[in-house]
């Protein structure tokens, strides 16, 4: 199974990817590890696209979270299942901004050693909130017209709108698509 998991900024994404892919027991590709490096740095997207490439294979089983559309040719095509987290604006920004809070006073670090900051979450344009008020109502309106075009045909797009037990609603969807289809689907 090859699945995408994408939705706004805060929605959940890795957190649902990590933990179906430890009851799937596949690989889960976090996009972001391989999107920073050091200090916040992105790679440019040639190599992003090598990485990614060479992880989510067309023929094996993984999960990948994220919204980057550099990689929809490589994951969106290469996957048969898009997950779909569509919260309300309220909960995901509540969710977001208290994630960040904690990851701030806690200075957990993230992906090869960075650290979100006061600063860098209040007083700049890199903020993730600030993304987050950027692309909510973009992402909400632009997926569902990419759903439809015919290069993403072949996903099954499994919609998931109320945040409690996400990975249980997503579960019984995989569940309930294995069972209208062929095995084979696996």
């Amino acid at each position: 199974m090859r699945i995408v998991i994408v939705g706004t900024t805060g929605s959940g994404k890795s957190t649902l990817a990590a933990e179906l892919g430890a009851r799937l027991n596949i690989a889960h590709i976090e996009l972001d590890y391989y999107h920073f490096e050091e200090n916040w740095r992105e790679v440019p997207d040639e190599v992003f696209r090598e990485r990614v490439s060479q992880l989510a294979k067309p023929d094996g089983a993984w999960i990948t979270d994220g919204n980057y559309s550099v990689l929809h040719d490589i994951t969106w095509q290469r996957a048969n299942v898009l997950i779909w987290l569509n919260y309300s604006f309220g909960f995901t920004f509540a969710r977001l901004l208290k994630r960040t809070l904690q990851r701030i006073v806690s200075q957990k670090p993230l992906w090869h050693g960075n650290r979100e900051t006061f600063s860098g979450t209040f007083a700049t344009k890199n903020s993730i909130l600030y993304w987050f008020f950027k692309t909510y109502y973009v992402r909400r309106r632009k997926y569902p017209v990419l759903f439809r075009q015919p290069q993403y045909a072949h996903l099954k797009v499994i919609e998931i709108t109320r945040p409690a037990n996400a990975l249980q609603q997503v579960l019984q969807q995989l569940k309930a698509l294995n069972n209208a289809i062929s095995h084979s689907f696996y």
